[in-house]
């Protein structure tokens, strides 16, 4: 009988040693977490023992730890985007701001028709520099937006590409440029959305029109079972570009040659409706012509046009 008290006994003290040790691990747990919430550290909760569930517990709050920094990380990043879309876009309405001043000054002082005439066209075109970089920085703003959801549904390539590209139709005549467009005359559908596609599109164009020599070229053809649009413009000094940036937001190959103020977000934005329509966009320079290429999965190919 004694013996199985003695049995008893013994085992009473190890669930008790068990125990005290299972309080200490759960305390320093709750100490770490304490901790981990008022300091900004990349720590993880630590263990000495892996028996009762510590072991699953620990890892779940790790697993917790890190994809909370991982949001943090991705918060803080996009206010920095913002914040630098905010600075670098003050400083780009700055030139036009103070040209508008002192056109209206001109325009105030002039007492000739055709004077006056002129400054108001100059003071025109700057008001719509300003309302087109507003435009660029809530467009780029709403993509960055990790709730702002893009609607898609079915389209044809062709028909959006062609009203599109002949909407700068009085441009190229203005410019005397003559595009080399080809365009298949198979209807080729995806999946996007018209005014992001659209939008798209015409940052391509633009692009090409603010930062090239006067030559484009414009196609669409189906390639392996994707749609690919191919928009390239001549360049006198390719080596001015870097085809690695040219997606990041406010790069300007060529600010001081560019005919007309411009945000440097137009490619960004591109870049983000591209992805956001399942879609792929890359630039390369071949030669004297650079080329940005659009490529979308086909969902089915139609007849012809």
């Amino acid at each position: 009988m004694e013996w199985i008290i003695a049995i008893l006994a013994a085992l009473v003290a190890v669930l008790f040693i068990i125990l005290a040790s299972y309080r200490r691990q759960i305390r320093e747990i709750c100490r770490q977490l304490a901790f981990l919430q008022e300091h900004d550290s990349n720590l993880l909760i630590t263990r000495q023992m892996d028996s009762f569930g510590i072991r699953e517990l620990t890892d779940e709050l790790n697993e917790m730890l890190e994809r909370q920094r991982e949001q943090r990380r991705r918060y803080l990043k996009k206010e920095q985007d913002i914040s630098d879309a905010y600075t670098n876009l003050s400083h780009d309405i700055r030139t036009p701001l103070t040209s508008l001043d002192g056109y209206f000054q001109l325009l105030k002082d002039s007492g000739q028709k055709e004077e006056r005439e002129r400054y108001l066209g100059v003071i025109q075109e700057r008001i719509a520099s300003l309302k087109e970089m507003l435009e660029e920085l809530f467009t780029y703003t709403k993509l960055k937006n990790e709730t702002y959801e893009l609607k898609l549904e079915p389209l044809y390539l062709n028909r959006i590409l062609v009203e599109t590209a002949f909407s700068y139709y009085d441009v190229w005549l203005e410019r005397g440029i003559e595009p080399d467009i080809e365009i298949t005359e198979t209807q080729l559908q995806i999946e996007g959305n018209e005014t992001g596609l659209r939008r798209t599109i015409q940052n391509m164009m633009k692009n090409g029109l603010d930062h090239g020599e006067g030559a484009m070229r414009l196609s669409l053809k189906q390639k392996d079972g994707w749609a690919v649009v191919e928009c390239s413009n001549y360049t006198a000094r390719p080596e001015e570009i870097d085809v690695e940036k040219v997606f990041e937001r406010f790069y300007k190959a060529d600010e001081a040659r560019t005919r007309t103020s411009s945000s440097g977000l137009g490619l960004s934005i591109a870049k983000e409706f591209t992805l956001r329509m399942h879609g792929e966009i890359r630039a390369f320079l071949k030669g004297n012509w650079f080329t940005i290429r659009l490529s979308f999965p086909i969902l089915s190919e139609g007849g012809h046009a």
